[in-house]
């Protein structure tokens, strides 16, 4: 009986640990320095987060959203919400180069619809499990 309420309460523990979802804002300059990283999303496009300061717009294709899932297991929650925020920065960029475009602009967070503006940082949410970056941005050619 001991076993059975024992094995019954770390199975209620270890499922409320998967399903936490920690929204954490992390470092772009920071992110975007791990040489990992910057070689996953490569060069050819410019990046310009919401308030940042960027040359003329020529030409705007529209704006556009990511929303990106990466396994967390066995990461910890920084390396897992980097290494999705690349892939999502990722999609951007192969968006711009789809529309014509060689900049994303006035790039936000979108975690979960909701729309965070920052300079310098962006929100991910960190479960025990699964790890999520969402983008929107306006892909420009200047």
């Amino acid at each position: 009986m001991k076993r059975s309420l024992l094995l019954i309460m770390l199975s209620v523990l270890s499922v409320s640990a998967m399903a936490r979802d920690d929204i954490v804002d992390y470092s772009v300059k920071e992110t975007m320095a791990v040489e990992k990283i910057s070689k996953a999303i490569g060069e050819g496009v410019t990046f310009y987060f919401d308030g940042q300061k960027h040359p003329k717009v020529e030409q705007s294709f529209g704006e556009f959203k990511t929303s990106k899932k990466t396994s967390a297991v066995g990461k910890s929650d920084k390396e897992a919400c980097q290494w999705v925020f690349a892939s999502a920065m990722k999609q951007l960029k192969q968006r711009a180069i789809k529309e014509g475009g060689n900049a994303v602009i006035n790039i936000k967070s979108n975690y979960k619809g909701t729309l965070t503006s920052s300079d310098s940082t962006f929100k991910c949410g960190a479960g025990g499990i699964i790890a999520g970056v969402a983008l929107v941005g306006d892909v420009v050619k200047l």
